[in-house]
């Protein structure tokens, strides 16, 4: 088994995510560097593994590369990426990058060579398609196959084995340099399948476990993702059929997918599927549901399906976003986790469940899958292995339902969703459900439980805050009066309350000190003064720390006079 199994993946389009310009300027700014601030909400999700779309350097939206071996300026460069990487992987969180092995852009090396050399080029045989008898509609005195139609992605010949020698030097590249654990193959169904094979032999014998999937939009799954070429691929049958069937009322239409793909005798249960609700590519989910109620529904689907599940940038908050006519730009938002355009905050905290629970039951990561009653508005399905058995159950109606099934056993069901209630059932089981959602039942003798503590629910901590000012306030006027209350680490300086600019130049004021619950990690506690008026907490010792911004070592947050 891969580490895929034990991962929810967090989806980023980086020069979206960090409001780059949407033309190359040439400047080198350090914007990847706001990742930095996202790693305690994504550990907060249980989120383990980012996928990022392209960050080489291309011409606008990432897809025309120039550079394989150079990250975009636009969003730093390659030490400021290494670092990234390095603290991603310090917290646990692999990187997968977007391999786009099916074209380059116009500004790329090769393909300038040829614009210039014409004939004589050395890189003729680069490209597909390339003919000396015509025009491009580009205005080249010579033909070339562009990607979909669009010239500005010239589509390389990847029977060529220069071209193949190339990329996978460049692979090799970005394994040594920065560490990467996969691949998203963007445009799969246009690649060469031997290219995919070489691909996997080269990635493999670097890092056993790299994991490589690739976006297919349609056909056979199995065609790419097999033991010879891709390990996955992108799950867009269900993708569709998670929000459709919620929008059409008609759950059979989803439990016929899955039953399709993962059931008895299913035809990808040997692919271990990445599972979406939306990406940048496709309208958020937000934007595509008749009623937002289902949107608990959609993803506590998602999250226990068989295969990974994957959050795109943003969505965990229920932002809408829709393409146009002429642009994917509303897809992919420039978002700071301190000004979200209207959260759904109660959609996050259920997202936060969602990932302790998955990876806490060994039977949604590893388990199989059935279908155990379907109903228009009612579904429930069970997936087990040896050790455990859990049943997954959803009510999409705006009203309390009951849904019957067979669980098979005299012993107890938990709730592990929903406060981890206990139902004592003996074969056949009415189970009641509220309004819009989902249960997550696990099969046990009634002692099993999931926790999920206050620094694990929610992004803001007032009621911390209150409890910890309430406390120093009184500690300060019976012992203290008019000292500073500081909070300090061995061999490491105070932090007192008062005011910080972080390195971005928004500022905060740090207000009180906590706890952790589980571990006893000391956090610090500080509001916004900006616009906004969110309130955080931090490990101490991420709070005290230095990053690199702009070439240089700054710190994290430095008080202010």
């Amino acid at each position: 088994m891969s580490y895929i199994n034990e991962s929810v993946i967090y989806n980023i389009y980086p020069l979206g995510f960090c409001g780059a310009p949407r033309k190359n300027d040439g400047r080198l700014e350090y914007r990847l560097n706001k990742i930095y601030d996202w790693i305690e909400h994504f550990k907060k999700m249980s989120v383990n593994v980012i996928v990022l779309n392209p960050v080489f350097e291309s011409s606008f939206h990432g897809y025309d590369t120039i550079d394989y071996k150079k990250i975009d300026c636009r969003l730093g460069d390659n030490n400021s990426f290494k670092e990234i990487c390095d603290t991603l992987h310090k917290n646990g969180i692999k990187v997968i990058l977007d391999g786009v092995f099916n074209h380059v852009g116009r500004e790329f090396f090769a393909f300038k060579d040829l614009q210039q050399n014409l004939r004589n080029s050395q890189y003729c045989s680069w490209f597909q398609g390339l003919n000396f008898d015509g025009r491009s509609p580009a205005g080249d005195p010579f033909w070339y196959e562009g990607w979909a139609g669009h010239y500005d992605l010239v589509k390389l010949n990847l029977s060529n084995g220069n071209v193949v020698n190339y990329l996978l030097d460049s692979v090799k590249f970005w394994i040594d340099e920065f560490d990467i654990d996969g691949l998203r193959l963007d445009a799969a169904d246009c690649v060469d399948i031997e290219f995919f094979k070489k691909l996997r032999s080269t990635c493999k014998s670097q890092k056993p476990d790299f994991w490589l999937y690739g976006e297919i939009t349609h056909g056979d799954y199995n065609r790419w993702a097999n033991g010879e070429a891709l390990d996955s691929v992108t799950n867009y049958e269900c993708y569709k059929g998670l929000y459709s069937s919620h929008n059409d009322r008609n759950y059979f239409e989803i439990a016929h997918s899955f039953n399709r793909q993962f059931g008895n005798g299913g035809i990808y249960r040997n692919i271990y599927t990445y599972n979406f609700v939306d990406n940048h590519d496709v309208n958020r989910v937000a934007s595509m549901l008749k009623n937002k109620n289902h949107l608990f529904n959609i993803y506590s689907m998602m999250y226990t399906m068989p295969g990974v599940p994957s959050i795109y940038y943003g969505s965990e908050f229920g932002i809408e976003g829709a393409r146009t006519q002429h642009s994917d730009f509303e897809l992919r938002p420039c978002l700071n986790l301190d000004s979200i355009p209207n959260p759904n905050y109660e959609l996050l905290e259920h997202i936060v469940k969602l990932g302790k629970v998955r990876l806490e039951l060994e039977a949604l990561k590893y388990g199989d899958f059935a279908n155990l009653n379907i109903m228009n508005e009612k579904l429930v399905y069970k997936r087990w292995t040896d050790n455990q058995t859990v049943f997954a159950a959803f009510n999409l109606t705006d009203r309390d339902e009951r849904i019957g099934f067979d669980t098979g056993t005299n012993q107890m069901l938990t709730d592990v969703l929903n406060d981890n209630e206990i139902f004592d059932v003996n074969g056949y089981f009415e189970l009641p459900m509220k309004p819009y959602s989902a249960r997550i039942l696990v099969v046990n003798d009634g002692s099993f439980k999931i926790r999920f503590d206050d620094t694990e629910k929610a992004v803001t901590f007032e009621d911390s805050i209150k409890v910890t000012n309430d406390a120093a306030a009184q500690e300060s006027d019976e012992n203290t009066a008019g000292a500073d209350i500081s909070q300090k680490l061995d061999g490491e300086p105070e932090i007192k309350l008062g005011r910080y600019r972080h390195y971005s130049g928004k500022e905060y004021e740090v207000v009180g000190f906590a706890n952790h619950t589980e571990t006893g990690e000391k956090l610090v506690i500080y509001k916004s003064l900006n616009d906004e008026a969110d309130v955080w907490a931090s490990p101490c010792d991420l709070f005290l720390d230095e990053i690199e911004f702009n070439n240089q070592k700054v710190k994290r947050f430095a008080p202010t006079a």
